[in-house]
């Protein structure tokens, strides 16, 4: 594996999992109302593990049946990517209400919501499925199991993103919400920038 994409991927899915949505409420409604996170953030990994298995499975066959799938996938998630910054940019505030959600009654329930809260939620299997294959090389190790070690960091940064969102709902972002406008804006601005870069380079290959 290319370690420079690695990196490039690995800095792109820190982006996303930084952009407030369904994982950030529901990490902040655990942190607020239950007495340990630990289920609720073990719950979204494990759904977003379901979800990168998947799409590691399918996509790496598609894609080494038919190469220039990369380009269209590529070129979708550079799409995606820039649609999501221009959201970002544009909205007011991101809607981080959960003081009427219930978290369930014990670490199991707590532990099947968070699952159900990313491995049912379009958005990260859309990004996954249009960032994964991007970023492999041909070569070497075969696409799937690079697809899955890129899974993997995917997973480092929910984890630790989302631990510390729990962990500091309380203190910070309840009592300082501009906090979560700031953190939207700027990883809409990068998100842009990550976006109109790979449009270009995939140009300047075809050309």
């Amino acid at each position: 594996m290319d370690a420079v994409l690695v990196a490039q991927f690995w800095f792109v899915a820190a982006l996303l999992v930084l952009t407030p949505g369904a994982d950030w409420a529901y990490a902040i409604a655990s942190g607020v109302q239950s007495r340990s996170f630990v289920p609720s953030i073990l719950g979204i990994l494990v759904g977003y593990a379901v979800v990168v298995a998947v799409v590691a499975v399918g996509v790496g066959a598609f894609v080494a049946r038919f190469p220039m799938a990369l380009l269209v996938l590529t070129l979708a998630g550079a799409a995606y990517l820039i649609w999501l910054g221009g959201t970002a940019l544009l909205r007011s505030a991101p809607r981080l209400d959960v003081g009427d959600r219930t978290m369930g009654r014990n670490a199991v329930g707590r532990f099947l919501r968070g699952v159900g809260v990313s491995g049912f939620n379009p958005k990260g299997l859309l990004l996954l499925l249009a960032l994964l294959p991007q970023f492999t090389t041909p070569g070497g190790l075969p696409s799937v199991v690079q697809m899955l070690i890129l899974g993997a960091l995917h997973l480092l940064d929910c984890a630790i993103v989302y631990s510390t969102v729990a962990a500091l709902a309380r203190r910070l972002l309840r009592s300082r919400p501009r906090t979560t406008v700031v953190v939207a804006k700027v990883a809409g601005i990068a998100m842009l920038v990550v976006g109109a870069g790979l449009v270009v380079e995939q140009v300047a290959t075809v050309a």
